[in-house]
């Protein structure tokens, strides 16, 4: 990767600043578009002087053309978990990743990685699912030789669920458990993913595929839920809740600010998600997927209560 330049649109995510890291590492010149180039900062001691630019965001054609020019690869890691208006979730994962795709196809940019998720399905019931679904339609027809990446649910240091659920572990008597908590998860590691993304920048191979990434075992919501509980050190109650019931509740909670919960993602909760059979995998780029019981318990300490001793006897 050294001498490569390399745009990153939503670098300064989760799942962002380890590829930042990844890449300077790598020696890549890093170009990362943020709507916040003031909170982007922290990322500049992640490589050499002058080789992370920070860049303000742009989403009309011309602007988007501007940022992409000049990379020899492009990564979109742009997405949302929840609308704080309607038609947000197209306007993000469709039409700004066409527009994206678009523009290194007019500049010659000859790679482009781009983030979806599994469970991307252009005709799915939920929302972000139908979105993730027709962006990928979208930068496939703009861009065919793309590298497009599906994770399960990502985790890692300060992710959004390990790390919630841990702290609602703290605060309250009880887990909820969607409709028995039967769906499957394959929980991947944010550096795998990273990995993952930098290997498809690296190798022309692996063009024009799609990846689905996950963990090497694959849970579902109650095991993970009963490992975190495990892994903190805390007795809680697993409360079987019917999606029709925790509907009402997202209702309201679609009101605040950052919602915990929202009927769209009760849609997404009704179906596994896990790597599909004869999907390519972690394995196929040649990554060994890291377990979740190497990492988590390291990052969720503070949430842990401590242990009593047992008496000496």
């Amino acid at each position: 990767m050294r001498n490569e330049v390399v745009t990153v649109f939503g670098g300064t995510g989760f799942i962002g600043r380890h590829l930042v890291e990844r890449l300077a590492q790598a020696g890549a010149t890093i170009r990362v578009v943020t709507r916040d180039p003031d909170r982007a900062g922290f990322l500049r001691p992640m490589g050499d002087v002058g080789q992370i630019a920070i860049l303000p965001y742009a989403e009309d054609e011309a602007g988007v053309r501007r940022l992409v020019e000049g990379s020899t690869g492009v990564v979109n890691l742009l997405g949302i978990l929840f609308e704080r208006r309607s038609g947000d979730f197209m306007a993000v994962h469709r039409d700004m990743a066409g527009r994206i795709a678009t523009a290194a196809t007019a500049v010659g940019v000859p790679r482009l990685v781009h983030m979806s998720a599994i469970g991307a399905d252009p005709n799915g019931e939920a929302l972000y699912a139908k979105s993730k679904g027709e962006g990928e339609a979208a930068v496939k027809a703009a861009f065919p030789s793309v590298s497009i990446v599906r994770p399960s649910i990502v985790f890692g240091p300060g992710d959004g669920f390990f790390v919630r659920f841990a702290q609602m572990s703290v605060m309250s008597p009880f887990l909820p458990l969607i409709d028995g908590g039967k769906s499957r998860f394959q929980p991947v590691y944010v550096v795998d993913v990273a990995e993952a993304i930098a290997r498809c920048l690296e190798d022309d191979a692996h063009q024009g595929k799609t990846f689905e990434l996950g963990g090497p075992a694959a849970r579902t919501f109650a095991e993970l839920l009963r490992y975190i509980l495990e892994t903190v050190n805390r007795r809680r109650l697993l409360l079987p809740l019917p999606s029709s019931v925790a509907a009402i509740q997202a209702r309201f909670l679609e009101l605040l600010p950052t919602p915990p919960l929202t009927r769209d993602q009760l849609l997404m909760l009704k179906k596994d998600n896990v790597v599909s059979e004869g999907a390519l995998t972690l394995d196929d780029l040649g990554i060994e997927a890291t377990p979740m019981e190497v990492i988590v318990p390291g990052y969720l300490e503070p949430f842990t209560r401590p242990r009593r001793a047992r008496p000496v006897a």
